[in-house]
């Protein structure tokens, strides 16, 4: 039975949505620019990154061929490659640019209704919620309560978070509330506990998440956020595809903070690991372990924390090159029916104004060693990647979506061959 590896290059867009005006985000296109700024040496940094951005593996799959596709991008991009994947490129369906939002999508199950969000004004929250996160937490007072980006708020207030010991709280353009504070001075447990509280409390307000944002360092120069970082996030409202594949008695893995995003529904077991470097570490040896009928699902976080919102262009385009490096190996453990799908949950371009995600078109690259190479177009819903494997998994169609892959088993073969079709 086939193995299903599910990679998302967090906030990885490749061209505006068609709906991205509505959002403020038309003309935003994560890769492309990324691409057209390295090409002319305006995302070289210390480090060792320099010149063109080189993904060769990559953009073997597709990945140049679908962002010059969805965008009419190519400054940068090598468009020379037939790429040797099924390939192309989806829009969202949900109403808001969100990683729960994206990635439950993607599983099936589209976010048609509206989340609860925090105005642009300061204060920012209810009056009564922060009264009683105060109250039940046993904090002395918080900090912030405004919409923010994280970096920027924890330096400007963490040395009075320390010398206070108040919490900062914030917000963005995402239907979020999010806690900082400080590993030792504050304590990782007690910012958990702080954060489930905020959670249930945001939850009448109809928040998608509560995240803890903890850090380390003891003035504004050296403040660093930490890997403990912990979503408390909303079940999703109806089964998604990992929730259906599990209860038929599978397993479904989740690496990184995959779990977090579904709030565990359907996650059978749970890997931690930090950045994209552990992250593909962990994947690695799930695929080494991991039996024949297993789901497998990674989130590399640092493409959109670390490079996106922070407008970092280089730091994303080492990002994406060392990830490139990483790829033959994962390829190199694939077994005869694995199915690989390499996506996106929204975009977050690094040259784009503001700190926040961006509503773009994501990547769709399947591949493997029974998958045949050949493009399926633009998809009118991140939903057609859940569909798609449920297809070739063999189960009951699910509610939303329409497959991009089709399979059929060749006279002699032993296994089915997946091959790219068309949306109609």
């Amino acid at each position: 039975m086939a193995r299903i590896i599910i990679a998302v290059l967090d906030s990885l867009g490749v061209g505006s949505a068609p709906d991205a005006e509505r959002f403020g985000d038309a003309g935003a296109c994560t890769l492309g620019h990324i691409a057209a700024r390295c090409a002319e040496g305006a995302a070289d940094v210390v480090g060792g990154r320099q010149g063109r951005l080189h993904i060769p593996n990559l953009t073997r799959l597709g990945l140049a061929r679908v962002t010059y596709e969805a965008s009419g991008l190519q400054d940068g991009l090598d468009l020379s490659c037939e790429p040797q994947a099924a390939y192309g490129y989806a829009a969202e369906l949900s109403r808001g640019k969100d990683t729960p939002s994206g990635h439950w999508e993607m599983m099936g199950l589209p976010v048609a209704f509206d989340w609860g969000y925090f105005p642009k004004q300061v204060p920012c929250f209810p009056t009564p919620l922060i009264e009683e996160l105060i109250k039940r937490a046993h904090l002395p007072g918080v900090l912030g309560e405004r919409h923010a980006s994280g970096t920027e708020i924890i330096r400007e207030l963490g040395e009075e978070h320390i010398r206070t010991g108040k919490p900062i709280v914030y917000t963005s353009a995402d239907s979020v509330l999010q806690v900082a504070a400080h590993e030792t001075h504050f304590g990782l447990e007690r910012l958990h506990r702080t954060c489930q509280i905020a959670y249930e409390l945001a939850r009448e307000y109809r928040i998608c998440r509560v995240i803890s944002r903890p850090f380390r360092g003891e003035t504004s120069a050296d403040f660093r956020r930490t890997t403990g970082r912990k979503d408390y996030t909303t079940p999703p409202h109806a089964p998604t595809l990992l929730s259906i594949y599990a209860g038929l008695g599978h397993p479904v893995i989740g690496i990184g903070k995959v779990g977090d995003i579904f709030a565990y529904d359907g996650i059978t077991s749970s890997v931690p690991a930090g950045g994209n470097a552990e992250i593909l570490t962990a994947l690695l040896s799930q695929m080494d372990q991991a039996p024949d009928g297993a789901m497998i699902f990674a989130n590399f976080v640092d493409f959109d924390t670390l490079y996106g919102h922070r407008r970092d262009v280089a730091g994303y385009a080492g990002a994406l090159e060392e990830l490139d490096r990483g790829l033959p190996e994962l390829e190199s453990r694939l077994r005869e029916t694995d199915l690989v799908v390499l996506t996106a949950d929204h975009g977050c371009d690094p040259t784009w104004r503001g700190s926040d995600h961006t509503r773009e078109l994501v990547p769709v690259l399947a591949f493997g060693r029974s998958v045949a190479s050949g493009s399926f177009g633009l998809r009118n819903s991140f939903a057609d990647i859940g569909q798609s494997i449920a297809s070739c998994l063999g189960l009951e169609p699910l509610p939303w979506g329409v497959s991009f892959l089709g399979t059929r088993r060749p006279s002699g073969a032993n296994s089915p061959v997946y091959y790219p079709t068309s949306r109609f």
